[in-house]
């Protein structure tokens, strides 16, 4: 007997995988046009979101469900969207008729209707179709070697056969969607495992029935049902099948890739390099078994290289919180464009190459004169797709002093001078190290206050007034060392000059100041400025201290003191 588990003894990887696996045979194209093709134009896309989407989810959607995801997509601009099985289902065929007789759909927006060569399950997708104001009917049958063998134990005639009946039966009952915008898809089921000889031969026999025009082209959809050769091969497939195909005027060529070698993508980019028009996928890349086409891929794709995808993605979060609600599946956090996570840099060195392309994109005057985005390690601007700069840069024990910089002035306003980057980098890195995890923004910040503007011990200002004479600047100070009252007077050429003159008559260890920056961190009546010291020592040593209040003097001389009690 036989296992699901496979019929290896060992239940091992073969050593040799060629004695149980053969490669699929290439396509013979040897002038091949696609490789040397630019794509500068969206696909015309559909949606498959509430068929093939839905029947990969362990628990399909419901009705309102199915409707709130239906409103979505509409949202993102589908014009075409594939909204069930209707003769499969009481559901499939409920949720239809709720569209068509609540008047949901969109003048401009087609539904698709999905339905295998039967009499009877076309027969009942006609009946779902009552009263829909556009719409189409997609017809499939399986064409592979395997599947005629195996499934269907029929030869290419037979086969044959059943895709001409089928289209026959839709063509006979479209006197019952008289007034409706009603067009016609066909699929050759596995076309990617099927001779492209035999597909095409299959689907001109389809056009002969149906009687396409240009006015009133058919769709023929080839979909890499499952992925069984490298990207490439399908682009050849496509391309022989195009250049081959008589008419090619009458018809719209459709691409519906699955991702079973991870490479669903590339093979729709590829094939429409090769020349088809349309898209058919998901949003997400949900499907059966690794899934479909991840159609926001593909468009931002698109979009990145400067060409409108013709769908509208501007609220990239909230649509993956429709999708996740409605489906039950996650969006991979790293998954292009739309996971949680792909904005976001973690490394030290992305973080300050990102950190300093902002900020020259913003000096060179960014959107509004026209600057073209050239961000290191950003595709696009995320918030092109509702995303926030500051998902952009997170601090973890990865994490550099670019990051740690970024996030204190994007967040506060607090812009540490390079050479306190340096010194409160690894700081701020050793504590996120010990705590093992990815740190906020108001925890950074309390770590730096910590460090820097709370340092009030072993010396602490109680009073501090300055008076000009002479041209020159005294201070007089009262402070407390280790809570013993000091009191000090200096002079200098201006008051922090003074103060650390007064401080080395007040025995405290002689520095010097060989750095100072300020700047306001809020506006209005209570602003607050922060001061920036770096002191040198007398064995060469620095430190770098920080003050805040809303006198800047008394900020700066705060800072002196920061720098003192860090030393």
């Amino acid at each position: 007997m036989t296992s699901l588990a496979g019929t290896n003894e060992n239940d091992d990887m073969l050593t040799q995988p060629a004695s149980k696996y053969r490669a699929f045979p290439p396509v013979q194209l040897p002038d091949r046009q696609w490789p040397n093709r630019v794509l500068t134009a969206p696909p015309a896309w559909c949606s498959v979101d509430l068929r093939d989407g839905n029947q990969a989810l362990a628990v399909p959607m419901n009705v309102s469900q199915k409707l709130e995801m239906f409103d979505a997509l509409v949202r993102c601009g589908f014009k075409e969207i594939e909204v069930g099985f209707p003769a499969a289902s009481n559901t499939e065929f409920a949720f239809i008729r709720r569209l068509i007789e609540d008047g949901r759909i969109p003048g401009d927006v087609a539904i698709q209707v999905l339905v295998q060569a039967r009499e009877d399950l076309i027969e009942r997708t006609f009946e779902a179709l009552q009263g829909a104001p556009r719409a189409i009917v997609h017809l499939y049958n399986s064409t592979s070697p395997a599947q005629r063998r195996i499934v269907f134990g029929l030869g290419k005639p037979e086969i044959l056969r059943i895709a001409t009946r089928g289209t026959q039966w839709v063509k006979d009952r479209l006197p019952r969607l008289a007034g409706a915008d009603v067009r016609f898809e066909y699929s050759p089921e596995s076309f990617s495992a099927t001779e492209v000889e035999y597909a095409l031969e299959v689907c001109e026999a389809v056009s002969e029935v149906w009687g396409p025009t240009r006015e009133r082209p058919i769709i023929f959809n080839l979909p890499d049902t499952v992925e069984v050769a490298m990207p490439n091969v399908y682009a050849d497939q496509i391309e022989w099948f195009i250049r081959h195909l008589k008419r090619r005027e009458t018809a719209i060529i459709s691409l519906h890739t699955h991702n079973d070698r991870g490479t669903g993508v590339a093979a729709t980019e590829l094939g429409l390099l090769a020349g088809a028009d349309r898209v058919e996928g998901t949003l997400f890349g949900n499907g059966e078994r690794t899934g479909n086409l991840d159609v926001v891929t593909v468009a931002m794709n698109l979009y990145m290289n400067g060409v409108h995808p013709g769908l509208d993605f501007s609220a990239m979060n909230s649509l993956r919180d429709v999708y996740e609600r409605c489906t039950g599946m996650i969006v991979p956090p790293r998954q292009p464009y739309s996971g949680e996570l792909v904005f976001t840099a973690f490394s030290g060195s992305h973080q300050d190459a990102i950190r300093k392309g902002l900020r020259a994109w913003e000096v060179s005057g960014g959107e509004s004169k026209g600057a073209i985005w050239d961000i290191p390690y950003l595709t696009i601007d995320p918030s092109d797709i509702g995303r926030e700069y500051r998902e952009v840069i997170r601090v973890n024990s990865q994490s550099g002093k670019g990051g740690v910089a970024y996030l204190l002035e994007s967040e506060f306003g607090i812009e540490l001078p390079k050479d306190l980057q340096r010194e409160f980098g690894p700081i701020a890195n050793d504590e996120v190290d010990r705590l093992g995890r990815e740190v906020r923004a108001t925890e950074l910040k309390a770590m730096f206050w910590r460090e820097y503007v709370e340092r009030t011990a072993p010396w602490r200002l109680t009073s501090f007034r300055t008076e000009n004479q002479d041209g020159a600047v005294k201070c007089r100070a009262q402070l407390t060392r280790d809570g013993r009252p000091v009191e000090a007077e200096g002079q200098g050429n201006g008051p922090i000059a003074a103060f650390v003159n007064a401080l080395s008559t007040g025995g405290a260890r002689r520095f010097e100041v060989i750095s100072y920056s300020e700047h306001s961190l809020s506006s209005g009546e209570g602003a607050s400025a922060i001061a920036y010291i770096q002191a040198r020592f007398a064995d060469g040593s620095t430190r770098w201290g920080c003050g805040v209040d809303t006198n800047i003097e008394l900020a700066s001389i705060k800072a002196v003191l920061s720098a003192l009690n860090r030393a």
